[in-house]
């Protein structure tokens, strides 16, 4: 009996890992309530603990490398998953909500964001000493804030009701668009690191990504979605969409939208996050699946399998000292987590307070500074840099090469990248808890709620009034907007 069950029984990895990882989305979504609104986590940092014990490093029952599965999977993967998150921003976000808001989040896209790059770069270079080419590179890919993490925390919780509904949408609205307003950053930093004249840095600069890869993705993105939202409009109403379809609608478009700018060679997170904007611009669309909770489910389902993925392709080994990079250690990549999570936002978010207008208290300024996270975007970014350093475009070799002559730039980017990436998804996706329980005991006890951290009104320091703190419709579909 025992020899012809063991002959039946067939723990592969793959199968192991469908198991694993259903097992832990069915635990979620069975305890997510109690997860999201009384502990206060997300599922990021849950996944990607997953991840890293199921891991090779740990378990070894979860290992993508024995799998052959290099960087081309990694980089196609969240390709995908972020396009579909930005573009699942631009539904939500509240109809035509740029005509009114284009200020507030022009100024963490520009003035934000560069500070971010400059002071980031120049962190990696103090501590690692790094070129400030490769520094640049490291930056670049840090510069975005994740809209995996950003909707984790920002929609669908009891603390997301706590957070004023304007700092929501301008925090969800910049995560949207500014994994490809990054992509201007990172190639700033190739085209330095390559030796380009000054000259030919701002050519090809300028033409290349700011023209064709940024703003006429970004256009052809918001002309797809306005169109495809008219046909979606006739076809409903003649009765030749099926209610199933409707929906897929939302899923295939996101997949259009990455397929057209990655094949032609635009920035496909602009695209498609443009391609939602431009399909929810009226509400229609939110408002005919606002119930669906649609978004939330890819959240679960896609989002967390992409964190475990990421927990079981850390590179551990790489954290300590080797030969191409001797300068790279434990305990001077946990003190370069530190400096980059209070210096790359919060500063230049407190000076600025003053010129966006949606930001109204220093406290709102500092939660909104605070509130940057890095994730599978920057996932994205660092294979993108390594396949334009491994070979001049963006598909990576399957292997890493053993002699390259910017070996020691792609051996110094991976590591840190990765290891800050994952500093800010366990520090970010704890914030929620420790803000949580921190205003619990700052009140005095009789205004404390009966269980730790169970307050539901707004947080103290930011403005309510109206409930949300201003008159923006509560999901696209609204029809009063102020």
């Amino acid at each position: 009996m025992g020899s012809w069950l063991s002959k039946q029984v067939e723990p592969s990895t793959a199968h192991c890992t469908y198991l694993i990882l259903s097992v832990f989305l069915l635990a979620y979504a069975f305890f997510s309530d109690l997860i999201r609104n009384r502990l206060h986590l997300s599922e990021p940092p849950l996944a990607l603990l997953v991840g890293v014990i199921f891991g090779p490093n740990v378990l070894n029952v979860v290992n993508p490398q024995a799998w052959h599965w290099r960087d081309t999977v990694t980089q196609e993967a969240t390709r995908v998953i972020v396009a579909l998150q930005v573009f699942s921003v631009g539904v939500e976000l509240p109809k035509a909500y740029f005509s009114r808001h284009w200020r507030s989040v022009g100024m963490m896209l520009v003035p934000v964001m560069t500070f971010s790059w400059l002071v980031t770069a120049g962190l990696v270079k103090g501590v690692l000493g790094t070129e400030w080419s490769t520094s640049l590179i490291v930056s670049a890919c840090l510069a975005p804030t994740d809209p995996v993490l950003a909707a984790a925390v920002l929609q669908g919780s009891r603390f997301s009701g706590r957070v004023p509904r304007r700092l929501r949408h301008m925090l969800s609205a910049e995560s949207g668009c500014n994994d490809g307003t990054s992509f201007p950053f990172l190639f700033a930093g190739l085209l330095i690191y390559r030796g380009t004249s000054t000259g030919g840095i701002i050519k090809a600069w300028f033409t290349e990504t700011i023209l064709w890869q940024c703003s006429i993705g970004l256009l052809l993105g918001s002309v797809l979605g306005h169109y495809a939202n008219r046909a979606l409009r006739i076809a409903q109403r003649r009765a030749w969409i099926a209610p199933s379809s409707f929906l897929a609608f939302y899923i295939l478009l996101a997949l259009l939208a990455v397929g057209i700018g990655s094949t032609l060679g635009l920035d496909d997170f602009l695209v498609a996050f443009g391609a939602g904007t431009g399909f929810a611009w009226d509400g229609w669309f939110a408002n005919k699946t606002k119930a669906t909770h649609l978004p939330q489910i890819l959240d679960l389902i896609l989002n967390s399998s992409m964190f475990v993925y990421f927990g079981a392709i850390i590179p551990w080994e790489k954290f300590v000292p080797r030969d191409v990079t001797p300068m790279i250690t434990p305990w001077k990549l946990v003190g370069l987590l530190i400096l980059i999570l209070l210096f790359r936002r919060i500063p230049i978010v407190l000076l600025l307070k003053p010129l966006i207008p949606d930001i109204r208290t220093y406290r709102e300024a500092l939660f909104c500074g605070h509130f940057g996270p890095m994730g599978l975007g920057g996932l994205f970014l660092v294979v993108e840099a390594i396949a334009q350093l491994e070979t001049g475009e963006s598909s990576p070799l399957p292997d890493p090469p053993k002699h390259h002559p910017n070996k020691a730039a792609i051996d110094t980017i991976w590591p840190v990248v990765s290891f800050i990436l994952l500093g800010s998804t366990f520090v970010h996706g704890s914030s929620v808890a420790a803000i949580s329980a921190g205003g619990h005991f700052m009140r005095n006890k009789e205004e404390r709620a009966p269980l730790l951290a169970q307050e539901d009104d707004g947080l103290a320091g930011m403005v309510h009034e109206g409930g949300g703190g201003e008159s923006e419709p509560s999901v696209s579909g609204d029809e009063d907007v102020g």
